[in-house]
This record gives C-alpha cells, structure tokens and sequence, in this order.
C-alpha cells in the first residue's frame, strides 16, 4: 500500500523497544505526574480552604457553591485554552520548542498557587483562582505534546502500549496528590494539635493550618522542575523534522544517534512528499473534512462524553467515603485532621481502581487493540451506571453499601482500562503530521468540556428534588438516581460514537493519515477495511 516511506521514518516503526523508548516514557510521562498531581490535590484542600476562610457560626466553614466551582473549575478552563492553544503552536514551531514552554509555565504558577495577596478570603480565592487557570494553561499543552511526541517516537508494534504508559502516569500523580497530603497533614498535626469542632469550634482550625494547603499545591512544582533538563536534551520527533519542517538531513541525523544506526538522509524524497497535495491540505479544507472529518469528530465526542461520566465521580464519592467510615462527620475533627481523612480516601481509591485500570491499558492495549478496548469499557460503564441508578434506593441502605462500593469502583476501573486511556492514544496516531499535535488538542479541550459539565452541571444536578434536602447553597436539581441514568445513556452514546473511530493497532502513523498512501485510498476503518475515496 505505501507508495513513498522514508527511511528514518521505517526505522522508528521497526525499532526493537530499546532504552530510548523508556526514556522518552519517563520524560513524557512525569508531564503527566505533575499534571494529574496539579489537577487533582485542590480536591484535597477545598474543605481546609472552607474552614480557614468561611467559618462562621456553629458549623465548620464550607466554600460557597460559586467560590467551590470556581476553585475547582478554573483549572479545568484553563487546561482547554492550554490544549488548543499548544497543540495549534506544536505543529507551527515542532513539538520539542514547545514542550519547555509547558513545563515552565506549570512549575511558576504550582509554586503561584500557593502565594496570595493579603490574608482575607476574596483576595486570596482570587489569586488562586488567577494561578490555577495559568497552571491549567501550561497543563493543556502537555496533553497534546506529549501524546505526539510519545506517538512519533514509538515503533507501530508496541506505540498503544508506549503512549498509554505515558497517561498512566497521571494515576501516580493522583496517588503523590494524596500521599504528600498525608505527609504534610500528619507532620502538621503532630506538631500543632487541637481538639475537634465540635469541642471548641472555629479554634479547632490552628492559624498553621493556612500553610498546609499551601506546601500541597507548591509540591507541584517539583516533578515539573526536574524533567525541565531532559525534556531539553530530547531531539525533536523525525516526523516532524522531516515531514513539516521538511529537513530530512536533520532527521536522519538525529534519529541515527537514537537508534544507534546509519540512516540515509532522503532529503528529495522528503520534499517530495511534503510538496504533494494530498499532503499539504489544511484542516479547515475540503480535503481534510473527506479524510478526517468523521475521525475528529469521533475522537472529539467520545472523549467529550467519557470526560462527563469520569469527572462526575464526585457525585457518589461523599456517599462512599461516608459509608466505610473514611471520613466522619465533619465537626468530629479538627481542620488538619480532615485533610488526612480526605487524602487517604482518596489514595485508597487510586490505589484500588484508577492506577490498575491504567496499567491493564497498557498490558492489552496492542493486544486487544483500540476499537474493543474503547468499546468494551463503554459498554460496561454503561452498566455499572445502570445497575448503581435503577436500584438506588436498595444500594443506599447500610447493609448494602459495600455491594456500592464495588460498583463504584468497577466503573472506574472500566473507564481507566478503556476510553479514558484509548481517547488520549487514537489521536496521536490517525492525524497527518503537520496537523498531529492541534488535531490531538481539539480532541483533549473537547474532553474537557465534558470535563467541566460532569464535575459542574452534575453537581447541580444531582441535588436532591426537595428543596430542604440541597447542600448548602444549591438548588434543587433532578437527585442522584435520575443523574446515574442520564450518565448511563451518555455513556452508551460514547460506545456509538466509538464506530467513527479507526483502529490504528499495528499500522504506521503514516498508514493511517494517508501520508504515503495512493491518492485513491484513504485510512482504515475501525474494522480495518479501506475506504475508497
């Protein structure tokens, strides 16, 4: 089928797994440690914020409904500026030039986020709310760069395998978030202790306490800081040096010291190639709508509708955590305490569910392929939220609740060990070089508007139909029951949307954009068949 390959570019596919493979892993990978570690541990201090900064009365402070969403959602906003913005700017200036400016960005404004101007609440959420968003910014670059970069690195054998294992990565920064929260609560609870809340009240919030959310979310900084160097010391991806910056001698060059072996430069082939129409369209053309039009929309919606079901956890984490005695009612502890409550919940959860369900991805993923992978976990998220909604009332009651439990963490399980890996991988692989990393962007901002309707639209929504039975400062929505379902057909959406998207298991990069493909011919479907154009 290929009718022009370069040579440096079939060396990378055939490449034995070598050391420079892991390395790229771990370069690419502790991107996405920080990231999830950024993303995540403002869950762990949202109440100690409350406390410190909303105690008023004879309840332990909470942060209003509007303070709470904007703290967590800035993030979130950011990152969908970050991934658009940096996956267009990884196709105009090549991916390795950008990869710096990301991290950069996320070590400043981790260390930021833990700054503010002045002691009172308005200033301090504000200058939070004002670093979150830059840190989601430099987050959303990540996304894109490092899939691509992971993507054009790996060789077509074992590349589902290499670039999950880079995404997996966010379930160690997710256990470092509640790891390090455990450290730093436990050291600050030794050294300051104080009685509950419901002994002494607002004083059960010691004045140190400020510091402790504080040190959490700079730690970020550190992973970010010490990949800085060997992000720097990478070559820039063969792809693109050859096919977008059309310097083949350049490619060759670099990838030999990669690889360890003589490379022919091809550099007439290259330009060759670069200067064939059916390899210079842009993506708002005719052309790319024919051959990609259907896969960005695919890769868009399924990860737009994985993202609503995934961040929307928060809906029942207050019920689990409650249920087996995690976290007891707030005003039996003291401000310190209750962030180590929390962490260790949380930590308990990714260690039970979130870091397994990655690494299955990364066991079968070029075993099983992407298509089934995607559409198996789906398929049994769908039923898990069925199973959680239809007989909620029966899962509510005391005896029954670890039967819950299990069920909560088999969703996650499925949506770690299918779409929310397999949406991050199919991406980097079916899109043409020069429009890899902003194609992959569209795809992950498109997930984080899931993102932001799943962890904001269900709060809202699942809240109680009886006005007296809302959280504090909510209004009445449609109940947690009616949300499991409406996410149970989102989540069957997402297994139909799946068919839009080819299976690129086995297959070169190249093989699937197209770009050494006749003109007759376009890339395979998710069943492997051939198109005709």
């Amino acid at each position: 089928m290929a009718k022009n390959h370069l040579e440096v570019l079939n060396a990378l596919d055939i490449a034995k797994t070598q050391l420079y493979h892991f390395t790229a892993i771990v370069i690419a990978g502790m991107g996405f440690f920080t990231d999830a570690y950024d993303l995540f541990c403002i869950s762990l201090v949202t109440k100690l914020l409350g406390r410190i900064y909303y105690t008023h009365g004879d309840k332990p402070g909470s942060l209003p409904p509007n303070v709470a969403a904007a703290v967590n959602g800035v993030a979130l906003v950011g990152t969908l500026v970050g991934q658009l913005f940096f996956g267009w700017l990884g196709d105009k200036m090549g991916r390795k030039r950008v990869y710096g400016m990301t991290l950069m960005i996320m070590v400043i404004f981790s260390i930021c986020s833990g700054l503010s101007f002045g002691h009172e609440p308005r200033l301090v959420i504000a200058t939070l709310c004002f670093c979150r968003f830059w840190l989601g910014f430099g987050i959303g670059g990540d996304y894109p760069l490092s899939a691509t970069i992971m993507s054009e690195y790996a060789n077509k054998k074992t590349r589902g395998a290499f670039i999950a294992a880079v995404f997996a990565m966010q379930g160690f920064g997710i256990l470092a978030g509640g790891m390090v929260a455990i450290i730093i609560s436990s050291a600050f609870q030794a050294r300051f202790k104080s009685p509950d809340f419901a002994t002494v009240g607002a004083a059960s919030t010691v004045p140190q306490a400020d510091y402790v959310w504080r040190i959490i979310l700079m730690f970020g900084a550190v992973p970010a800081a010490m990949t800085y160097y060997w992000r720097m010391k990478m070559p820039e991806t063969a792809r693109y040096t050859a096919l977008v910056a059309k310097n083949a001698k350049q490619a060759a060059a670099d990838m030999s010291k990669v690889l360890q072996v003589e490379i022919q430069e091809e550099q007439e082939k290259a330009e060759q190639i670069t200067a064939e129409e059916r390899n210079s369209f842009g993506l708002f053309s005719k052309k790319f709508l024919h051959r990609h039009g259907l896969h960005l929309l695919g890769t868009t919606s399924t990860w737009f509708l994985l993202d609503i079901a995934f961040y929307s956890q928060n809906l029942f984490q207050k019920d689990i955590f409650s249920a087996v005695g995690w976290i007891p009612p707030a005003a039996s502890m003291n401000a310190i305490e209750e962030v180590y409550k929390i962490a260790r919940a949380q930590t308990l959860i990714a260690l039970c569910s979130t870091v397994p369900g990655y690494w299955f991805t990364v066991a079968f993923i070029d075993r099983i392929g992407r298509f089934k992978i995607q559409l198996m976990g789906f398929l049994f998220m769908t039923v898990f939220m069925f199973g959680l909604a239809f007989p909620y009332n029966h899962w509510t009651l005391k005896e029954n609740r670890i039967g819950f439990i299990i069920m909560y963490a088999l969703t996650f399980f499925f949506a770690n060990f299918g779409p929310n890996s397999t949406t991050f991988v199919v991406p980097a692989e079916i899109f043409p070089a020069r429009l890899r990393s902003t194609c992959h962007g569209i795809s992950a901002a498109a997930g984080k508007a899931g993102a932001i309707v799943g962890a904001f639209g269900f709060l809202y929504a699942a809240q109680s139909q009886d006005r007296t039975k809302t959280d504090a400062g909510y209004p009445p929505g449609i109940g947690v029951k009616n949300s499991l379902i409406m996410l149970g057909c989102i989540n069957f959406a997402g297994a139909l949307m799946t068919f839009l998207v080819p299976e690129s298991n086995g297959k070169s990069l190249e093989e699937m954009s197209g770009e050494n493909e006749d003109d007759g011919t376009m890339p395979p479907s998710s069943d492997g068949r051939t198109v005709p154009v």
